[in-house]
């Protein structure tokens, strides 16, 4: 009974210590919304992106869109098995699952073919993942490393998690978006056991900085450098497109991707298209958001409807809407399955896709990394199937969120109370 008390003390302690880790974080926010100086289409945006964010706008890029599972998981484990040089693959979910099979089968051929391969696994991602899998890439001369394990005595390492999602093959073509590896990704997002997800293939010279995205953290956790043509090759122009690889880190300056959002937002001249899983923006993103609603921006929001695998982060959501519909913003909740996109489309020119939710641990406490892409088309075309998700979608108006139950809005208030947990 005593060691039973004490365990949950424990246990109890380092919730306490996790949440007040959590909510009492030190590092300084800005506080006073941006102006609206420039567009999208200006010169200066390409330069103010580059230079408070880095790296830089890099020209020379083509980037394609997979739409959920049927196109996602054979374009991934096409270049796998064509991969000659070097495989980099960085994960939260690898999940004991017939399509984890499926990449466990191609990443070992391909190591014991001679192929330099590494995989990156968050610690706490990888809880699902079946031991048979870890042996087999291993006994294949796979590197397999899982990232931030819990230690007795630093329980904090669980509050910083590697949320990027990145695939870089031979250093010259690169995935990344919002799939992890498990079967809920498979099929066409058909039902609710099969989710709505993009991921984006990328040739050019941006690979190169998803790739240093992943040397990031493959540095931090195995303290070894890879270099040379396997990973870093001369790359030349693919396609029309300027694009920038982004990271963020809690170890080195978390405010990067906060800032990015609201640069995008604060230089829309048109419209803003959100589509998030697990959207709970802070104080700051909402008034930004607001700004762009009064000099006349359109902003859509697609966000998951009633699927959802964290109920707690939809009742947070909601909680932060009212200055939003009050504004005039239109509000989606999807229906057919749970939605786990994260994409930002601003004035159908410039787009951000990637691992990045638009909620204070992404910003704060996650490794992230997204691709973000500036030209025309390719803005064009994800604006249209931003379309399509928001035809399957519920639209929620102000006077609906006003009348929502009272036990509903209390449970809104303590979830928004956790957000910065969230």
């Amino acid at each position: 009974m005593h060691a039973a008390r004490m365990a949950a003390v424990s246990a109890i302690t380092v919730v306490v210590v996790l949440f007040c880790a959590n909510l009492f974080g030190a590092e300084r926010k800005i506080e006073r919304t941006l102006p609206h100086a420039y567009a999208t289409g200006d010169s200066q945006f390409v330069r103010s992106m580059s230079s408070l964010l880095g790296p830089g706008f890099v020209p020379g890029n083509r980037v394609t869109p997979l739409i959920d599972g049927d196109q996602v998981f054979p374009a991934m484990l096409a270049a796998i098995r064509a991969a000659r040089r070097s495989i980099t693959l960085e994960t939260y979910i690898y999940w004991s699952s017939s399509v984890a099979r499926q990449f466990t089968e191609v990443l070992a051929e391909r190591a014991r073919a001679g192929v330099r391969t590494h995989v990156l696994i968050d610690w706490v991602g990888s809880q699902r993942i079946s031991r048979d899998d870890l042996r087999r890439l291993r006994e294949a001369g796979v590197q397999v490393e899982l990232y931030r394990p819990l230690r007795w005595y630093d329980v904090d390492r669980i509050n910083h998690r590697d949320h990027r999602k990145l695939l870089i093959v031979d250093g010259r073509v690169g995935f990344t978006g919002g799939v992890g590896i498990a079967d809920q990704w498979l099929g066409h997002a058909q039902d609710r056991d099969h989710w709505r997800d993009s991921q984006f293939r990328a040739e050019g010279p941006v690979v190169a900085q998803l790739q240093a995205a992943f040397m990031d953290d493959w540095l931090e956790t195995r303290g070894v450098v890879l270099d040379g043509p396997d990973y870093f090759p001369d790359l030349d122009p693919a396609g029309p497109a300027l694009a920038q690889a982004l990271k963020s880190s809690p170890s080195s300056g978390s405010a990067s991707l906060r800032l990015m959002y609201l640069l995008a937002i604060a230089s829309a001249s048109r419209r803003i298209l959100i589509g998030n899983s697990y959207f709970v923006p802070d104080e700051m993103t909402v008034a930004m958001l607001v700004a762009a609603r009064r000099r006349g921006v359109e902003v859509e929001i697609v966000v998951p409807g009633p699927i959802l695998d964290a109920q707690v982060v939809r009742r947070a959501s909601r909680a932060m809407w009212g200055p939003l519909l009050e504004a005039g913003a239109r509000i989606y909740e999807y229906q057919p399955t749970m939605y786990h996109t994260k994409v930002m489309v601003v004035d159908d020119r410039w787009v951000s896709v990637g691992s990045t939710n638009l909620d204070d641990r992404s910003f704060r406490l996650n490794q992230e990394a997204n691709l973000n892409v500036l030209d025309p088309d390719f803005g064009a075309e994800q604006a249209r199937q931003f379309a399509e998700d928001r035809a399957h979608a519920r639209r929620i108006t102000l006077e609906e969120w006003r009348r929502r139950p009272v036990w509903e809005r209390v449970q809104e208030r303590f979830a928004a109370l956790m957000r910065k947990q969230l």
